[in-house]
Order: C-alpha cells, then structure tokens, then sequence
C-alpha cells in the first residue's frame, strides 16, 4: 500500500472474512441475518457464527504482531470488526470486542509473561475478559471496593464485580482492584487472573444479566472470597492500575465507537431497500422528496462520524500525546451521532422498524444493539466531564496556534507507523493540533467553483471563527466552573468544542484528497454537507440538506448499496451483489 489515500480493497484479511461470512442479506446464507434473527430471539449467541469467525482466527486480531497476531494498524481492526458488527453486534462485542479491550490492557502494562499468554489463549480461539466497574459505582473506578490486598502469599483478592462479558466462558480476566485502603489514585492496580491456576472454592459466577439489547452476549459477575493470587500476578507497577486503564481507554474509546458503524451501515441498507420497494401514492417511497431528504442527511451523518474516528484512529499511530483529547471527543460524539441516525431511520420505517419478521426484521434488533455505544465501556457524559476541566489549558496552548496536524492524519487508508501501546500517555498537557488544522487548511485551500465549494468555504471560516470565540471564553474559566457541579452553558462548551474538532477533520480529509483517485472524498458536497449540519444550534434539530448537497450523497448511497460498497469513508468491497 502506497502512501497515497487508498480506496480499493483494503487490507486482505477484510476480503477474506466477508467472504467467509457471506452476504449477510442473502436468505439463504446459513450465516446470514436470518440465522442471527433466531439466535437473538432464543437470547443466544450465534453458534455458526461464532465457530465462523474461530476458523477465520478473529482473536489473532487483538494481538500484535510482536506477540504472534495480526494487529498491526488500529484503523485494520476497526474494519475488521466493522465487517463483524455489520452482521451482529452481538458477535462484535461477545466474540470480539470484549477480549480486545481486556488485551489493550495487557500490551499496555502486562510484562513478557503475562503478554505472552494472553496472546496464546486469543490466537487459539479462547477468551479474556476484563472486570473494571462495580454496579455501585458506575464510572467512578476510584470507588472501586473490590480488593487485592497484601496477604500472607501474595494478594488476597476479594469482592464482587458484575456486567462482566464472557466472565464465565473466558479463561483469563483483567481485574481493576483496589490495592491499598487508603485514598488516592495510587490506592488501585489490575491484575491478570489466569482462572486455572486458582485454588479452588474461592471464586463464584453470578447469574447471567438478561438484556433487551446485544441479547446473545454472555454478561455475568464473580465474586471472590480470600483467593489467594501471587504479586506477579500485578500488571505494570503496584499502584498504577488507574494510570494504565486511562491510557488503555484511548484505544477501546477510540476504536471501539468506530466499529459500531457497522451497525448503522446494514440499518441504512435496510431502510433503503424498504423504502425502494414500498409504493406510496402511485409510486415508491424512496420517490418521495422527504424520504429522499431524511436518508441523504443520515448517509452525511454517517460519513462525518466515521471520518472523525477514522482521523482519531490514525492519531493513535500518529499523534500518541494527543490522543488522551480526541478520545474523549470521539466517544462523546460519534456514539451520540451514531444513535441520532439509526433513530431517524426508524422514522421512516415506521411500523416496521420493530418487526421481528419480514425484509426488515433484523432493523430492530441492530436498534438495540447500538444502545451501548452510548454507555457502555465509559459513559458519554463521562467523556464530557473529563474533557471539561481540559479547556483553559487547550485555549492557552494549543487553539490560538497557526500549525496544523500532519497531513497523513487525513489520508485514511494511507501507510502508518507501527503503534507502540506503550507510548500513549495520561495528559495532553493542553496539547492538540486538529482544531488549528481548520485554519491553516482554509489558508492552503485549493481554489475552486461551485455552491458545494463556496458552501465548505463559508462553513469552514465559521468553525474557524468558532474556534477563536471559544478560547476566548475558556481561557478565563474559574476552577468552580471546571467541576462536576458545572452549569448546562459550561457543559456547553465541551460540546462545541468537539464539533470544532469534527468539522476540521472533515474539512481536512476533503483538503488531502484532492489529487488522489478518491473520487467521492475530493468531491466538496460531502465535506460542505457534515459542516451544514454541525452548524445546527445545540438542542435543535439538525436541517435538511440543500439540494446541490444531497443529490451527490443520495447518488453515491444508491451507487455503493448497488455494488455492495462500504458506506464509511472508503468504499470496500463487501461480500454481496455486485450489479
């Protein structure tokens, strides 16, 4: 792969496991959305699939390539995994995703040993699952009263930890324990808990959580009472688990929003295949100007959300000390941007978006499953409250500056630096470049015509603008408006914050792509359209596209459902018709 923007196959694993899995609207696919249909009614998880993706070595994927997988670009797994997720999130996140964040932990902390047998068991198929939060309390992980504290061998581990996925089918866990009584972020570690090396009649699974979403995942609890567990048994340094799950979240919060595209891809297929064949007033629905309108603006949404991830992503490889800041802002907006359509598809199914038969069955099961993209792993408002006390420091340092990011930031599908897991760090110390590459990319801009140019031109000043606007008011911030006790206008701040931050990857990865063979991305409609509907005020609902914007995407929606294209920002290939 070439250092230019790529656009064809993509990475060859992707080839291979969409043709290992089938067209997922094929009825007669055995693997296909049918089957997953009955697995989810039964409130199981899809066996066939699940030996499908064991025979195509999924687990290989969470590990990298120094430890014998696969992982050697974090975008490359997205897609991976978004290949997953299209067919069934449950497959997604309870054969895929949960072992990976556990694994993210190990590559981060874990020493030879522990890395080395956490890769075995993911590269032969089995499981690692990972117990950070208590029912108790929430997101509040310094609240944690799980405990490993010193004993006569060791550490003597107890406590509860519930919503745990996999827990009783994995073969080894990360735990996030508390280490010492006292108060402080040094009072906590994880630890990698190799269950068959513990002495027996310590440990106990609770009971299976039933959900009405990701119905087939396994979600349950342990408890433990006086197990024994050596001190190797500690990731990284005594005392630092808290540190090691902050940098840790960069990666899931970053990678594992953006897999949930998947998702919206086969809900936006769905919808417009019902759309083309129901008749209304003499013709069909997807005739219709409003319908027309609704699925154009939900394509451009789509498009924007993963055009952020996707820049967030390459920023891990790229752009390590920044990424504690892009991670938060991803996870706040794409979840949030990512239920937004699949709630305006509803719309326009109607009745039938929660059928549970028929063409348009699996809609209402893909509506359910996206819900955790919202809340599970870490919390939107989390995020928010994280990224708020942030502000000043961003606006003294960083927002008023006239340098950019790399231009490879922008390029997705372009060539990567290996990712060191290790290098990512706790603070961006008030460091960060995509919002500034707005300006400077306005400066470099390319002279053009027409009203989708002038459009992004005119949009793009606005957010540059924005961005001088909003350091002017955060710099002066008091301490009191930086805690959780802030007012709905503090808040506020965070939210355009990131909009600012979504509309220069837009309006940058448009900018990179001129001169490339990517078609569509050096097209400005699309670029103009994300920027038109992140001017939307907060609190009100986001407009209709003007004409001269919502053709070209309705076009190319129609186009990449017809060859069976990918619907993020590069079209892959997916198994499917190709007429």
């Amino acid at each position: 792969m070439t250092t230019a923007l790529a656009t064809t196959a993509g990475p060859a694993r992707l080839h291979a496991l969409e043709s290992a899995l089938g067209d997922p609207f094929a009825d007669d696919n055995p693997l296909g959305l049918r089957a997953v249909l009955e697995a989810d009614e039964r409130g199981e998880m899809f066996e066939a699939g699940e030996q499908a993706l064991h025979e195509y070595g999924l687990g290989a994927e969470f590990v990298p390539t120094a430890f014998g997988g696969r992982l050697d670009r974090l975008d490359h797994l997205v897609e991976i995994m978004r290949s997953v997720y299209r067919r069934d999130p449950c497959l997604g996140l309870g054969y895929g995703a949960s072992s990976f964040i556990a694994g993210v932990n190990l590559w981060t902390a874990g020493d030879q040993e522990q890395c080395r047998h956490a890769a075995e068991l993911l590269c032969s198929g089995r499981r690692v699952a990972v117990a950070y939060h208590e029912l108790a309390h929430g997101n509040d992980m310094a609240g944690t009263e799980f405990t490993a504290l010193p004993g006569p061998a060791g550490l003597v581990l107890n406590g509860r930890k519930e919503i745990i996925t996999n827990v009783r089918r994995a073969e080894a866990l990360v735990v996030f324990a508390r280490t010492a009584q006292r108060p402080g972020s040094r009072s906590h570690s994880q630890l990698y808990v190799d269950k068959a090396r513990l002495p027996g009649g310590h440990l106990t699974h609770l009971p299976r959580y039933r959900t009405s979403g990701m119905r087939g995942v396994q979600l349950g609890g342990i408890e433990f009472r006086d197990c024994p567990l050596p001190e190797s048994a500690v990731l990284g340094t005594m005392g630092h688990g808290l540190e090691n799950a902050l940098r840790s979240f960069q990666v899931t919060r970053t990678t594992l929003v953006s897999m949930f595209t998947g998702v919206v891809d086969s809900a936006l297929r769905t919808t417009l295949s019902h759309v083309r064949g129901r008749r209304l007033y003499g013709r069909t629905a997807a005739d219709l100007p409003h319908i027309r309108s609704v699925l154009a603006a939900a394509y451009s949404d789509l498009l924007t959300a993963d055009c952020f991830a996707t820049v967030a992503t390459r920023a891990l490889h790229l752009l390590p000390a920044q990424t504690p800041i892009y991670a938060l802002a991803v996870k706040y907006f794409v979840s949030k941007t990512l239920m937004d359509v699949m709630n305006q598809l509803s719309a326009v199914l109607g009745a039938h978006f929660y059928l549970r038969e028929g063409p348009a069955a699996g809609f209402q099961k893909l509506l359910r499953d996206i819900q955790p993209a919202g809340f599970g792993h870490a919390a939107r408002a989390a995020c928010q409250v994280s990224l708020l006390p942030q502000l000043p420091l961003l606006a003294r340092r960083s927002w008023l500056g006239e340098t950019g990011a790399p231009a490879e930031l922008f390029r997705p599908g372009a060539d990567l630096p290996p990712f060191d897991f290790r290098q990512l760090v706790i603070s961006a110390a008030g460091r960060e470049s995509l919002s500034t590459s707005l300006a400077a990319g306005l400066a470099a801009m390319p002279d053009g015509t027409g009203p989708a140019y002038t459009a992004l031109r005119a949009h793009g000043e606005h957010f540059a603008g924005e961005l001088v606007a909003l350091a002017e008011e955060c710099v002066s911030l008091s301490p009191a408006e930086l805690s959780v006790g802030a007012g709905s206008h503090t808040y506020d701040l965070t939210a355009r914050y990131v909009k600012i931050l979504v509309a220069a990857a837009c309006f940058e990865t448009w900018r990179h792509a001129r001169g490339t063979d990517a078609a569509f991305l050096a097209d400005p409609a699309w670029a103009a359209a994300a920027l038109h509907r992140l001017r939307t005020p907060l609190g009100t609902p986001r407009p209709s596209l003007p004409g001269h914007l919502e053709q070209p995407l309705w076009d190319e929606l129609l186009d990449r459902c017809a060859r069976s294209k990918g619907l993020g920002m590069l079209p892959r290939p997916l198994a499917g018709p190709h007429g």
